[in-house]
């Protein structure tokens, strides 16, 4: 999974084949404010895609 911080919903060509088949998170806060509770947020995010994505199949 690539957290991606200050709102931006792309990837600037950063990891370009590191990140091929990654789960991808965007959060609006930028990275000195990144708390714990946001990286809590992208982990549940995560967790109902994968739910929804095993449920599905």
């Amino acid at each position: 999974m690539i957290i991606r911080t200050s709102g931006e919903r792309r990837l600037s060509s950063f990891l370009l084949w590191q990140s091929a088949g990654a789960e991808l998170s965007f959060c609006d806060v930028y990275w000195p404010g990144f708390r714990h509770v946001d990286f809590l947020r992208a982990l549940r995010d995560f967790a109902a895609r994968r739910r929804d994505r095993l449920a599905g199949a």
